[in-house]
């Protein structure tokens, strides 16, 4: 058999470091407290987009939220997770590091390193505990399990002290999917000598597959995008040709939905449109994406400009608030 022309990197001279003597910068004493913002509570949009969630419930048409992993670092699982519990939400989608911290929360109770500090002494990433998830995605990929499936499976059967916080348990106990969509060599476990490329490849597939059928359900339903300027969008993109190209055999369309995006980013007002290619805003996937292109054909969209310590607080208060 041919071999490549390249040599790769050998990580069995890697040295591993307890998590014990990893100084996080994260607790649950020093998460900030989270709580509804009346501002956003007399949000008329915010209102709106909260009733056409609980409309979407009633229809049992799909309720996706779509995340990056600074959301977990916000502190608000708590409320993500009554929020799955009352059937707000039926799909989470997190990126690669996602099922880090919650992991790392979880166990410990505490989650986040210093880049600064470590990157320094080569020891960021390389945690033996937190390498851990390796081998459960590694376990999954024999048994045909999709990544977040098999991460809150784990926990689900664990004695964690903290596995009430974890948003992947809560989808396992639930039975709401909570894909996970890696790319290689983003996350910290990628650095660790026990992390199989085929295995995140073959489970993080699994789970598209997951989210994609998801997709096929969400005619009259809700997309929401927390604080993920390329995984949110640029998979929601390609599921939703999929879920499109196969409406055509099934007769179930998947054009008349809402999606609505929550971000720190400086946008438009008129966001109903695409910003011109001279505008560096263009390059914005969510707004592109998830605000205009993927909505053309029948849908709608929000835009807020929100912390997620604050929106996702308000956003659950009107949930469970708002008359039914």
């Amino acid at each position: 058999m041919p071999k490549s022309q390249y040599k790769t990197f050998d990580r069995s001279k890697i040295t591993l470091f307890p998590f014990d003597k990893r100084v996080s910068d994260l607790s649950l004493h020093t998460f900030p407290e989270t709580k509804p913002v009346q501002k956003h509570l007399k949000n008329k949009n915010l209102t709106d987009l909260s009733r056409l969630i609980i409309e979407a419930k009633k229809n049992n048409a799909s309720v996706v939220l779509m995340m990056g992993a600074h959301v977990i670092r916000s502190g608000v699982s708590p409320l993500i997770i009554d929020l799955m519990e009352k059937g707000f939400i039926t799909h989470i989608a997190m990126n690669g590091a996602g099922p880090i911290h919650d992991f790392e929360l979880t166990r410990f109770g505490k989650t986040t390193e210093s880049v600064a500090k470590y990157i320094k002494s080569g020891q960021f990433g390389l945690w033996k505990e937190t390498g851990e998830i390796n081998d459960i995605i590694n376990k999954a990929y024999q048994n045909k399990i999709g990544l977040g499936e098999a991460i809150g499976k784990h926990i689900n059967n664990s004695n964690y002290k903290y596995k009430n916080l974890s948003i992947l348990e809560a989808g396992y106990r639930l039975k709401v999917p909570v894909t996970v969509h890696v790319g290689i060599g983003y996350d910290i476990i990628h650095e660790h000598p026990n992390c199989s490329g085929a295995a995140l490849g073959d489970t993080s597939y699994r789970d598209f597959l997951i989210f994609a059928n998801t997709i096929t359900n969400l005619e009259k339903g809700v997309l929401l995008c927390f604080g993920s300027a390329v995984m949110g969008p640029e998979v929601f993109l390609k599921a939703l040709s999929m879920a499109r190209n196969v409406s055509k055999k099934t007769r179930k369309p998947v054009n008349n939905f809402t999606t609505a995006v929550f971000d720190l980013y400086n946008i438009d007002s008129k966001y109903g449109r695409e910003a011109r290619k001279t505008d560096p805003r263009y390059y914005f996937r969510p707004w592109k994406t998830l605000l205009v292109r993927t909505v053309s054909n029948g849908g709608g969209s929000f835009y807020f400009n929100m912390k997620h310590a604050e929106s996702i607080p308000s956003l659950h208060y009107l949930l469970t608030n708002l008359k039914k």
